[in-house]
């Protein structure tokens, strides 16, 4: 564990930088924060401040305690500050020469005891430890978002990565009031990866013309209990962000079909309708009629789009335990904690029968002949199902 008298350094003030940040600093640490923009910088401490007053103003904290974390953060507008940092975070720009650029100047000012994070959510970590000059002191440490509010930290060791260093990652992540998962350094991690067919399976089934977009997220909500539906969710996300990972997803895995992105969602990226961000995307954000209203609902469909999703979902998170991606209970604990899934898939599958989930996706294989729909190995494993 990285003892408090340790100080932290955060890279980048954009909202993911800022949540984590103020997570450190209400762990005890004083924090370093730094981003290439003051002005980014000035913001950021400034929205942090405001968060904070507003949880005091609830009594979640005292008044005391608020002015004691926000006095723990300091922003920093050279590099070098760094320097007597224990553990530096990384929040940048998902790039991966931009990424390594600035982890090489940052190795050139920590001591070599410094713990080197990234808090990608697409690039290897593997990849980005490569560009270092002590590749095994390097990790990914992936905060969900608002990270202050989001319990789930997935814990990505490098192939190069000291076992002590994911270690000491996951006693610091625990002790900073979070739920650490340890996962295999492959495309999406575990939630990226597990998360897609919730979107992908969705648009598939509006795509053929099966259901419509309220019609599937009724479905999902009603009879699965998730908080949003998936056009809803992906509305709320913005397209060009879910496009994007689920289109990395698909190229990482070698055009893998089970993640191939939707040409419905292209088209809605290309017309600049991203959703709620833009006020139109699945549904119209711009008129005075609720989405529940714009669209009939086909009761009748109901079923049939839950069992395909939620058979598609448990089966990827089934094939993610199968490959060493995170242990079984690692992935319940990641879909229930990284996207406030109902429950865990695997305990999920379990409890509707694997033998239900291996003859949903038999039916589906069976009609479409396409490998997307392919039961994963622990599926055909009766020792493991």
């Amino acid at each position: 564990m990285l003892n408090t008298n340790k100080k932290v350094a955060v890279i980048g003030a954009g909202s993911m930088g800022m949540g984590i940040a103020q997570i450190a600093a209400t762990a005890g640490h004083e924090v370093y924060l730094y981003d290439n923009n003051s002005d980014a910088t000035a913001a950021a401490l400034k929205k942090i401040n405001h968060f904070l007053n507003r949880s005091a103003e609830k009594g979640r904290i005292t008044d005391q305690e608020a002015t004691a974390i926000f006095g723990r953060i300091y922003g920093i507008d050279t590099l070098s500050s760094v320097a007597d940092a224990g553990l530096v975070i990384e929040a940048i720009i998902e790039n991966i020469d931009i990424k390594q650029s600035v982890f090489q100047e940052i190795e050139s000012y920590v001591s070599d005891e410094c713990i080197l994070a990234s808090n990608t959510s697409s690039l290897s970590i593997t990849s980005l430890a490569a560009g270092m000059k002590n590749s095994s002191r390097f990790i990914g440490l992936h905060f969900f978002n608002p990270a202050p509010i989001m319990k789930l930290v997935e814990v990505i060791p490098a192939v190069q990565t000291d076992s002590k260093i994911t270690d000491t990652c996951m006693e610091t992540m625990q002790q900073w009031s979070k739920m650490p998962v340890i996962a295999k350094d492959t495309p999406g991690f575990i939630v990226n990866r597990v998360a897609r067919p919730f979107y992908s399976e969705s648009l598939r089934i509006y795509e053929e013309g099966i259901a419509n977009p309220l019609t599937i997220d009724t479905a999902m909500k009603e009879l699965g209990s998730f908080r949003m539906g998936p056009f809803e969710l992906m509305d709320f996300i913005g397209h060009d962000i879910n496009f994007k990972v689920t289109e990395t997803v698909w190229k990482s895995f070698y055009h893998e079909p089970r993640y191939k992105p939707s040409f419905v969602q292209k088209n809605l990226v290309a017309a600049g309708h991203l959703g709620r961000k833009t006020g139109k995307g699945f549904y119209d954000y711009g008129i005075d009629t609720p989405i529940q209203e714009q669209m009939e609902i086909d009761h009748s469909k109901k079923q049939e789009v839950f069992d395909r999703v939620i058979s598609m979902l448990i089966n990827e998170a089934l094939d993610a335990a199968y490959w060493g991606i995170g242990a079984e209970e690692d992935i319940d604990i990641a879909m229930k904690y990284g996207v406030n899934y109902p429950k865990g898939l695997i305990a999920w599958g379990r409890e509707i029968g694997l033998d239900q989930i291996k003859m949903n996706l038999n039916k589906l294989y069976e009609q479409y002949k396409e490998e997307r729909y392919r039961p994963s190995p622990f599926l055909l494993n009766s020792q493991l199902a």
